[in-house]
């Protein structure tokens, strides 16, 4: 390798590892918390109801016994008034239908409330807070659209991008700092056999 690649191979691992150290130390805090938001959502399963609240299970798996979606919904937001907050307000995020448990799980919007009834009698089987939604939100940035009451995940997608373009270009440098050098080591061996073996045609 001549002086001149050289030079520009060095220049070049310089840069890299400038752009590596600046972006890991701006967005610190972001990796840090989309690391731990991670880990917990991945354990969530396996939290002992700490993160994912357990489903219950109801009396009939047979949804021709079940009471209708709309009574269930309004049993469910009596349930939210009368036993977490009246001051909550009833707009429902999902309705997640358990057929196998004979439950059926309306999630609200407002502060991660659930609330399992069985479907067959509308009986109250677990009032839940939705902590693993809180993370999931935390995790995606979509925590400031919640917050600031934005319908069209504006911060969820600017924070996705973003973070997305880091971790591409953490990857790109990355390896270029493991690389880089061992490719200029390489070249400088070469050099060293093909200086060596000159000298060696020279002394005969």
């Amino acid at each position: 390798m001549s002086e001149k690649n050289r030079q520009k191979q060095a220049k070049l691992l310089r840069i890299f590892r400038k752009i590596h150290r600046v972006t890991g130390a701006l967005l610190f805090v972001f990796f840090f918390f989309i690391s731990i938001s991670g880990l917990l959502l991945a354990w969530k399963k396996n939290s002992n109801g700490l993160i994912l609240a357990k489903s219950y299970k109801g009396t009939s798996t047979n949804l021709k016994d079940w009471l209708s979606i709309d009574s269930l919904h309004q049993q469910a937001c009596k349930i939210l008034h009368d036993s977490v907050s009246a001051d909550l307000s009833p707009e429902l995020e999902r309705i997640d239908i358990r057929k196998d448990k004979g439950m059926v799980k309306f999630v609200f919007a407002d502060q991660f409330w659930g609330i399992q009834l069985d479907g067959a009698t509308g009986n109250l089987l677990h009032i839940e807070r939705r902590r693993a939604d809180f993370i999931e939100k935390i995790h995606d940035g979509s925590i400031l659209d919640y917050y600031t009451g934005l319908s069209n995940n504006a911060f969820k997608l600017i924070y996705s991008t973003i973070m997305g373009l880091a971790l591409l270009v953490f990857t790109i440098t990355g390896f270029w700092l493991w690389y880089g050098p061992i490719q200029m080591r390489k070249s400088n061996q070469a050099d060293t056999r093909v200086h060596v073996s000159k000298k060696s045609l020279t002394n005969t």
